[in-house]
């Protein structure tokens, strides 16, 4: 810990490190245990689970919310952002992990599907991360359609570190929000411009365009958390009252493939939804804490990246033969396990490559201070040298 009365460089940017990491919160990784449960329940295809699709928009609010939230506090702390450090922590963070996966399904699937044609394409559309186009408009990838959520999200992480950077300089300081807000709603308008326009329900759900409306509803709660506005106070007094929205979600489960209404409100109701849940868990307590801290759903959470890679082609090979009970349970626990052995050794591998810091770097010659003579009182003195070339590491 730094002395108050000491004004050292490498407190600053100790200080200034630490600012830019988020202090882990378990629930989220809950939260995602439950997002990816809704995402199996729907591609075994469980009676009264057809709307369970819905999943995917908790990721995406979630995804918004933590990257938004990294990059504004790297931001307010450094007035700017790293991005070669962002994409390089993004990279070791998922690309490993999906070139295991399909290196595997390029291996396997031939065996499993000896009718298939389009195994290298698909990955390689997978692996270039056109899923979320190439569905839409060219029904590539199929055995792996749900590649398309990694594509949208991969698009998302491209554009928006610059963006960002581009509506902080140029709004009013602490009102960023505002110009996140305005996003919002010109997505939202735009997938109902499509919907007026008849175009397919498959070409609007897949594409990056049209899905990004949850990624920015998290970012407009990562503003105005770090922002703090006049009126945020006054909203969270209404938590109560709001949190009869989650509650309305098992009510959209009925919604189906093909329901335009899904693309209308149904989505922005979810994402609302998730808006509520992410706010109720920064508290860290109450009910909904206490239920998304459940230790199944934290760990099933922390593999949920993995879980999502596998499940599908999992599921999809296991429901031509079961019910879908059964398609269900071994499915979670076949991905799972094949999460829990990509985790802890690809991924684990990957993750040290992406925390591992550079040497600091020392001046040349450092003249050694000559002790102060016997008959004087020395003064306290603070050497700040050694920490002139160090800076801050950028996102964490």
């Amino acid at each position: 810990m730094c002395p108050a009365d000491v004004r050292d460089r490498r407190c600053s940017v100790l200080a200034a490190n630490n600012e830019n990491k988020l202090q882990y919160n378990p629930a989220l990784d809950g939260l995602r245990g439950v997002a990816i449960l809704l995402v199996i329940l729907s591609h075994a295809h469980v009676p009264l689970f057809d709307g369970a699709f819905f999943g995917v928009d908790l990721f995406f609010v979630l995804s918004g919310y933590l990257i938004t939230t990294l990059l504004l506090m790297e931001y307010k702390n450094n007035h700017r952002i790293d991005y070669w450090q962002f994409y390089r922590r993004r990279f070791f963070r998922l690309m490993p992990a999906l070139a295991l996966f399909l290196l595997t399904y390029v291996i396997v699937a031939p065996f499993i599907w000896p009718d298939l044609t389009d195994v290298y394409s698909d990955a390689l559309v997978s692996i270039l991360y056109l899923a979320d186009y190439g569905i839409a408009f060219f029904d590539s990838p199929d055995t792996l359609l749900h590649m398309w959520s990694l594509s949208v999200e991969e698009h998302f992480y491209l554009i928006w570190p610059p963006l960002l950077v581009l509506l902080l300089r140029f709004a009013t300081p602490g009102k960023v929000w505002r110009s996140i807000a305005l996003l919002f709603l010109l997505s939202w308008a735009w997938r109902i411009f499509w919907v007026a326009q008849g175009q397919q329900f498959y070409e609007i759900f897949f594409r990056f365009d049209t899905r990004a409306t949850g990624l920015f509803a998290g970012a407009l709660l990562a503003a105005l958390l770090i922002e703090k506005p006049d009126f945020l106070q006054a909203l969270r007094k209404q938590m109560p009252h709001l949190m009869w929205l989650p509650l309305s979600i098992p009510l959209l489960l009925e919604m189906g493939w093909d329901n335009q209404q899904v693309m209308i409100w149904g989505m922005t109701v979810v994402e609302l939804a998730a808006v509520v849940v992410l706010v109720a868990l920064n508290r860290r307590t109450g009910l909904v804490y206490d239920m998304l801290t459940a230790p199944i759903l934290v760990h099933l959470g922390k593999l949920s990246y993995g879980v999502y890679l596998w499940h599908f082609p999992v599921v999809r090979y296991l429901r031509a033969e079961l019910p879908w009970p059964m398609v269900v349970i071994l499915g979670t626990i076949i991905s799972v396990a094949l999460a829990a052995l990509s985790f802890y050794t690809v991924e684990r591998w990957a993750l040290r490559l992406r925390d591992r810091k550079k040497p600091e770097s020392r001046p040349a010659s450092a003249p050694t201070p000559k002790p102060a003579p016997a008959a004087k009182t020395a003064r306290p003195h603070v050497r700040t040298e050694p920490y002139l070339n160090l800076s801050s590491q950028g996102l964490r």
